[in-house]
C-alpha cells in the first residue's frame, strides 16, 4: 500500500534501527560481551530493550536475569565493543537513508535527530556515517529526564528546531520510539527494523512501511 504523507515543516529522526543499522550490532555485541564475562544472556531480553532508555534497560536486564545482575559490568565491555565497531566503521546508515535526508535538504525542510542514545555517541555514529551536516539539531537520551516511550525527547528535538511538533513528521523503528512521537502530536510513520509493529501501535493507526524509500516517494 503506498503510503500517504501531508508534507511536513520538519522531519525528526530516531537514529539506532532507523537511520543507522546499530540494533543487529548492538545485539550481537551484548551477546560477545555476556559471553566474556561469562554472564547470562537472551536475545529475546535484549530485543525488549530497543528504543528505551538505558533505565528502563536495567529494569529488564533486573527483571530477567536477577536483581545482582552486574549491568555495569557488562555494559563497560559493551561500550569497549561498541566503540571499536563505531571507529571500524561497521554501523552503516540503513538503505535510502542518505537519500531521503538529501531529498529533504533540496527541499529545505529542516531535520533533527531524537535519540535514546547520548549525545557523545550519537555524533560520533552519526559522524562516522557521514550524516551529521543533514541535521539542524539533536536531542539525547542524557538530555532528557524521561526517554521514549514519553515524549519529552521529541518535543525537545521540536523545540530546538524552532517547529510546533505537530507539523513535524517523526520517522521511527521502535513500538516505545513510535508511542513517544505519538504522544508529542506528530505525524508518525514506523519502518520497522527488529521488531514488528504491536497490536497496540496498529490501533493507534500508525502506517508501518518496508523500508526508507516508501517514505521518500511519499515526500515526493
Amino acid at each position: 500500500m503506498q503510503l500517504h504523507l501531508t508534507r511536513p515543516e520538519a522531519v525528526i529522526f530516531d537514529m539506532d534501527g532507523l537511520l543507522l543499522d546499530s540494533e543487529r550490532v548492538s545485539l550481537t555485541l551484548y551477546a560477545e560481551a555476556a559471553k566474556s564475562l561469562d554472564l547470562k544472556w537472551d536475545h529475546a531480553v535484549g530485543l525488549q530493550t530497543i528504543g528505551i532508555s538505558s533505565t528502563e534497560t536495567d529494569h529488564i536486564f533486573h527483571d530477567a536475569f536477577g536483581a545482582d545482575y552486574p549491568i555495569a559490568s557488562l555494559r563497560e565491555r559493551f561500550g569497549e565493543l561498541y566503540e571499536a565497531a563505531i571507529i571500524a566503521g561497521d554501523i552503516p546508515p540503513k538503505p535510502f537513508a542518505r537519500e531521503l535526508l538529501m531529498r529533504l535538504d533540496a527541499l529545505r525542510i529542516p531535520c533533527a535527530v531524537a535519540t535514546s542514545t547520548r549525545r557523545t555517541r550519537a555524533e560520533a555514529k552519526l559522524h562516522r556515517a557521514h550524516l551529521t551536516q543533514h541535521f539542524k539539531a539533536m536531542a539525547c537520551g542524557d538530555e532528557v529526564m524521561r526517554g521514549k516511550p514519553h515524549p519529552e525527547i521529541y518535543e525537545l528535538a521540536a523545540n530546538r528546531l524552532g517547529i510546533e511538533a505537530s507539523r513535524c513528521l517523526a520517522l521511527e523503528d521502535s513500538n516505545a520510539g513510535v508511542r513517544s512521537a505519538v504522544s508529542a502530536n506528530m505525524q508518525v510513520v514506523m519502518v520497522p527494523d527488529l521488531l514488528r509493529p504491536d497490536p497496540g501501535i496498529r490501533m493507534l493507526g500508525v502506517p508501518a512501511v518496508t523500508s526508507l524509500k516508501d517514505v521518500l516517494v511519499a515526500i515526493g
